[in-house]
Parts: C-alpha cells; structure tokens; sequence
C-alpha cells in the first residue's frame, strides 16, 4: 500500500489537495465574512430608518464626514434651496431605469448648508443634454430625510470623469463639491424623504438602497461543497489504487496454443 500511495501519480494527487482544499476553505470563509459583515449593515440600515428624526447638527457638522454609525439615521434641517447652484448626479437608477438624482444646496440662517437629494429624473434624449428638473420649492423649507456618507470612488465603485455637460456630476463628493461653492457645507448629505412646505412638482424619491446578503452566503456553501467534493475524490482514488494493486488487476496472459497448422482432412 505505501508503495502505491507514494507513487508519482499519486504523490501529485496528493500535492493538489494539500493546495486545493485550504484554498477553498478559506474562500468559503472569505464569502462568509462578507456575508456576516453585509448582516450587519442591514440590521443597522433598519434600526436608524426605524428611529425618530433628529436635527442635522446633532449629526454631522461643517467639514466633518458623518460617520458610518449614522448613515440612514432620520435628520431635519430648515432652510432655503439654492437652486441656482443644483447639481444632477449621472448614471443613477429610478423607477423609469437609468436617470439623474437631484442634488441642491439648502443654506441654513448661519450661511452654512447641506446638500439635499430630492430625488430622480429621466435621463435626457442626449448624453449632453439637460433633462427636466422639477424646481425646489421657495422660500424656508423644512426637510427630513436620511443622512448618507460622502461618496468616493471606493465606496461606490464609480470613478469621476472629465467632459461632463455643465452643472452634472458621477459622485457625491461633498469635500469636492464643498470646493466650488461660496458657502460651507455639512459633511455627508441628505436623502429627502418628506419636506414641507410641499413643491407643485418634484422629483421621484429616492428608494432605500437593499443590501443583499444571500449570494455571499451561497458562494461560502458552494466553495465548502468543492472543498468536501475534492477530499471525496481523492477518498475514492486511494482506495481504487489500492484495490487495483491488491488484486493485482493487469490482463491475463493468453494461453498457450499450438500455431502448427492442423493437417487438412483427407490429406
């Protein structure tokens, strides 16, 4: 048996499990974490959507980021749109497909101001068009909605590009933003939900975005499923080589036999 089982064929069989079954352990505990890690940003999103709305400056502050602890929490702030300085963010996903979300400045009585997320549009007919914004509405508005993080191009996947139509953007970047306007901003942004007075018109809101847990956790149980696979196969082939060598499994030889040719009858 030892000499079967340290035979090269076998000896390299045994090499590519010692590789492939650590490795798809430790993939399948890779997609679980991930997995475990999304069930918890889940479970945070609903215990900040479920909790009561508080004032914005309890939150976050002028050119502090909001934390992750915070982002869905229900905020208020009052003030007045800047609608001549409204942003349209590009490539984001509403109830017609691909649009714009809505980006306006709302300038608090200090002068400070945070950017507020009214909600999605049509994409226009061309890439280098402007598609149709409801106005903000007039005046002092109080606005509640969830609190969201700055976007970068790590937390979002999406990298900002040059060539742009004016006033149209690909990230929420309010460091960036903040930049280019004559005022300070809050860190983070706000996803309007509710705000009064009401506008005559509005853009559509903004759905909360579902985090999806179910794929990490099947990819895990698929890896573990190779990782028991690959240790069956390789059962199954140390005991076939074994039986064979046992058994002594070759072809038998062919019996002896006369090749002188029979004399014909009746020669």
């Amino acid at each position: 048996m030892l000499r079967v089982l340290t035979s090269p064929r076998m000896l390299a069989f045994h090499a590519l499990l010692l590789v492939v079954v650590p490795s798809f352990i430790a993939l399948g505990l890779w997609q679980y974490e991930r997995a475990q890690a999304k069930a918890a940003v889940v479970e945070l999103q609903e215990t900040n959507l479920a909790g009561d709305p508080v004032p914005l400056d309890e939150l976050t502050a002028v050119g502090e980021e909001v934390t992750r602890q915070d982002r869905w929490r229900q905020v208020t702030v009052t003030g007045t749109y800047d609608s001549d300085r409204e942003l349209l963010v590009r490539n984001r996903g509403g109830s017609g497909g691909v649009g714009m979300h809505v980006l306006t400045p709302l300038v608090t009585e200090d002068g400070t101001a945070v950017l507020v997320n009214r909600g999605w549009v049509r994409q226009p007919p061309t890439a280098a068009g402007q598609p149709e914004v409801p106005p903000p509405a007039e005046g002092r508005v109080t606005v509640t909605g969830r609190l969201q993080i700055s976007e970068t191009p790590e937390n979002t996947g999406i990298r900002p590009r040059d060539g742009l139509p004016e006033g149209q953007i690909m990230i929420i970047d309010v460091a960036a933003i903040a930049e280019e306007l004559p005022y300070d901003l809050y860190g983070g942004y706000v996803e309007l939900v509710e705000e009064a007075p009401e506008p005559a018109a509005a853009p559509e809101p903004v759905e909360v975005a579902e985090v999806n847990t179910g794929m990490n956790f099947s990819y895990a149980v698929q890896w573990w499923a190779f990782t028991a696979i690959a240790i069956g196969g390789w059962v199954f082939l140390v005991r076939r080589e074994v039986q064979e060598a046992e058994t002594g499994d070759t072809p038998p030889a062919p019996e002896n036999s006369d090749t002188t040719p029979s004399p014909t009858p009746g020669a």
